[in-house]
Formats: structure tokens, sequence, C-alpha cells
């Protein structure tokens, strides 16, 4: 028996009944647990502006620390979760809306909180506070431009810069990856799957085909329009390393020291990637005279060379785990093309919220200022997020299966690798991390001690400057993991 809960997505079977889809629901969801702990060391980074290392205590909100912090070792690997029961008691609604009024009235998470909890297989809400009002949610957006990427766009996509000549130009053409190598692409990597270096020996295997042993360089990076930066960052985003100027291609996302999780940008992608190509054609014996320019290539252009993007998939698990706001709004902006919407800041976010509503989420309200979560500005209701919460576990949608892998495992990887380290919910959640000066948030599917899985939203936004809201936070999902309260 099926039904619709009050979020206005579909669940799947009542409790006490298993349908075949969610039993290989929930067995991927084992197995993608088991391999991240195989491969956790590599994905130990931080938020960006969520920098504060998480971790579970009752002792006194600590002080901040550095932006920088160290990447750290998240220690042995928590056990793999296994085969959900459906059987398994589902939390007395009472118990759970108890703890929700305790972290609501806990100063730490300051005056303006809102929360809800569900059961994810029957969609009963067991707790809630404050959930239609509009909030900034920070990094937790970036789950909205990752539900409309992989809705209106296959997860094996892939995108194709290439190299074409124009007379005797070159001239590189972006298509919006913005992780390109800067020598030869890396087949198990996402950053650097497709690598400069590769596309420069097709080039001049082909421009050597025809005779052409000379060139001038120019890249197109048309694809995307309107500024690129949004109005909301602050001058220091770019400086810190949270972002860079959002264009159509760009070398290891624009860092000028890849190896660091925040590194100074380089002013212009574009342009960047474009000398990178030159130079790596000079190593192939082709002469490359000039610098490289700006141009638009229309008709009448011989393809050269191509190299590929990983997946879509693989790149949004990506820009969820490790939270980067340059690859979610280029992302964003290949939501809008395919929407036939203008491939900047206003038509991304308009097409990312579009299309979360054509899936059912309810959308009223909600305002993104940028795709990814770093601008101020934004409101969204928490019933917005766990809408899309349920959505993502839902037996109904596999095609969004790879948000659920790519959202941080607690105390193992991504934004949480530093956080539950030392709770019973190590290893118990998947959740997407968001944090911006007086904003905390947190939305993902934690399952109990008792082997129910419940989907969770926590937003706060109006965290005191002394207080360090995450410590409440993480309490609260942990008594949710630790919870043997069947009802």
């Amino acid at each position: 028996m099926s039904n619709t809960h009050r979020w206005g997505t579909p669940t799947s079977t009542m409790a006490g009944t298993r349908s075949p889809a969610r039993t290989r629901r929930v067995q991927i969801w084992a197995a993608s647990v088991a391999a991240v702990l195989v491969c956790v060391a590599g994905y130990v980074t931080a938020d960006a502006l969520d920098v504060v290392p998480g971790f579970l205590t009752f002792a006194p909100e600590p002080a901040p620390q550095s932006p920088f912090p160290p990447v750290l070792d998240p220690g042995p690997a928590a056990p793999a979760l296994g085969d959900l029961d459906p059987n398994a008691p589902v939390p007395s609604a009472a118990q759970v809306q108890a703890k929700v009024d305790a972290l609501v009235a806990d100063p730490a998470a300051g005056p303006n909180i809102g929360v809800v909890v569900v059961d994810q297989l029957t969609g009963a809400v067991l707790g809630e506070h404050s959930v239609g009002q509009g909030r900034q949610p920070a990094s937790i957006a970036k789950l909205l431009t990752a539900v409309a990427a992989l809705t209106v766009m296959s997860p094996e996509t892939t995108l194709d810069t290439t190299a074409v000549l124009v007379g005797d130009q070159v001239v590189l053409v972006g298509a919006g990856d913005i992780m390109l190598g800067d020598g030869a692409g890396d087949p198990d990597a996402v950053d650097g799957r497709a690598g400069l270096g590769d596309l420069a020996q097709q080039t001049a295997t082909a421009l050597r085909a025809s005779g052409v042993t000379t060139v001038s360089v120019g890249v197109d990076d048309s694809l995307f329009a309107g500024p690129q930066l949004a109005p909301g960052w602050e001058p220091d985003h770019l400086s810190l390393g949270y972002t860079a100027h959002i264009t159509a291609l760009a070398v290891h996302m624009a860092k000028t020291d890849p190896t660091q999780m925040y590194s100074r940008r380089h002013a212009d992608p574009s342009l960047h990637a474009a000398q990178t190509f030159a130079t790596r054609l000079g190593e192939e014996g082709i002469t490359v005279t000039g610098t490289p320019a700006r141009t638009t290539v229309t008709t009448g252009a011989k393809p050269l060379g191509v190299v590929s993007s990983a997946p879509l998939v693989d790149v949004a698990e990506y820009f969820l785990r490790t939270s980067d706001n340059t690859v979610t709004e280029a992302v964003a902006r290949l939501v809008a093309i395919a929407q036939g919407a203008s491939a900047d800041f206003d038509g991304a976010t308009t097409s990312v919220l579009a299309v979360v509503a054509s899936l059912g989420v309810d959308t009223a309200g909600a305002h993104l200022a940028d795709a990814s979560g770093l601008a101020g500005g934004s409101a969204v209701p928490v019933s917005t997020f766990i809408g899309v919460v349920q959505l993502v576990t839902s037996p109904e949608h596999p095609e969004l299966l790879g948000i659920v892998v790519g959202m941080p495992v607690s105390g193992l990887t991504g934004t949480l690798a530093t956080r539950f380290t030392t709770s019973e919910a190590r290893g118990m959640v998947r959740a997407k991390t968001g944090s911006l000066p007086g904003v905390r948030s947190l939305a993902g599917t934690v399952v109990t001690a008792d082997g129910r899985a419940l989907d969770f939203v926590v937003m706060a936004d109006q965290v005191p400057p002394d207080k360090e809201a995450r410590v409440p936070v993480d309490s609260f999902v942990s008594t949710l993991a630790a919870c043997g309260c069947g009802g």
C-alpha cells in the first residue's frame, strides 16, 4: 500500500511490507557504505566556510579554530551498514519530538532554528519545529543542484572539452568541465579525468597529419553567460579559495595549488586553461605564436581532439562530499542550459528550483542567491529540504542514488570526517553539511540503533557569534542514531 506524505514527494511501501525496489535500495546503500569505508582517507576535507572541525562533546563550546584545518586521519573504519529491516521499530513520535524540543531550546543553536525528522519508509513525521519558514541554507543548497542536475541530465553524461581548427588558430572549446587536468588525464580521478596533455597530443597528431606545425591558440568559453561572480559573494571568498570565477572550462577548478582544498584561484580560469593547453602543444612539437585569447567558434571548424570528464553522477558526488562551490555553480549552469534558460546565476538558480518543484517537492517560499549556498541572501524552508532528502532516498528515483552515495558519512568521509568520530552515529549518518557565519545546517539520513532509517533536516541561521551550533546539532543526530525508542 503506497501513500503520499505531507511534504509532497512519493513514499514507498508502508511499514511491515517491502517492495523489491526498496530491497534493492537498501542493499545498494549497504554496498556503497562498505565501498566508502575502503577509500575513506581520500576524502577528508572541510566544507567551504564550514571549516571548524566538528565533533561530538558535552564540554563547553570550543573556541573558533583556523579556517584552514589540517587534513585529519579519521581513524579505524566503522562497520558497514547492513540491510535495513522494514519491521524495525519506528521511534516514538513523542520521544523524537522531545529531542527536537531540546535542540530548539539549546541557546547554542540560536533563536531561529527549523527541524524535522521523518520515518524514511513511511514518510510519517516524528518530530518538527518551524518547517515552513525560509532560512539561509548554506551548503545544503548543493543538494538542490545535485537533484536538478541528475534529473535533467543522465547520470552518465560527460562533458567534452574539444579542440578545433579555425583557419590557423586552434580553439579550445569549453563544455562546462572545470576539473581538467593540466597533463595526462587520470581515468580513476574525478578532478583531472580529462587531461589537457592528452588533448594536446591528439591535436598535435591531427595538425601534423594536415601538414600544420604552427598555430595560435584561442579559447571559447561562451557556453556560460553573465557575471562570473555572484553579487552575494564576499571579496575574500576568492583569495581564501572558497570559489573561483565561474567559466565554462578550468584546470583543477582554477586552483593555483591543486593539492590544497582551499587555494587561491587563477584570475581568469579560461585563459589559464588555454595557456596550459598552448604549453602542452609546444611540448608536442607544435609552434604556438602569440598569446591565447578569447574567441567564439561558429561554423567551419575542423575537429582535432576531445577529452571527456568523469560522468555527471561522479561530479555530483564530488561536490557533495567536498562541498566544492565552484563545481556546484558550473553544474547549475548546465541545468539552466538543459532547461533552455540563460547560463548565468539567475538562470541557474531559477532552473534548479523549477526542476526540484517538478519532482513534487514543495518549493513555496524558496529563493536561491546562488546554487552552492556560499552567497548570503538565500532563503529555503526546512520543508523543501526534507522533501529533497525523501526524494533521493526513494526507490522511485534510482537516478538520484548517487546523491545519497555522495553525501559525507559521519566520522568517515568528506565534510563529516571529523564529526561524530566518538559517537554511536559514526558510520550511521549520510548528510550534507552547511555553514556560513551565523548559519549551521545539516540534512540527510540516519539509521537508529533499532535499524530504522530516518530522514532529517536541521537549519539554524541566527547562531550567536560566541557559540558553536555543531555541538547541539551533532548531539541531536547522535541521539537519533542511539535511539532504541520504538513506539
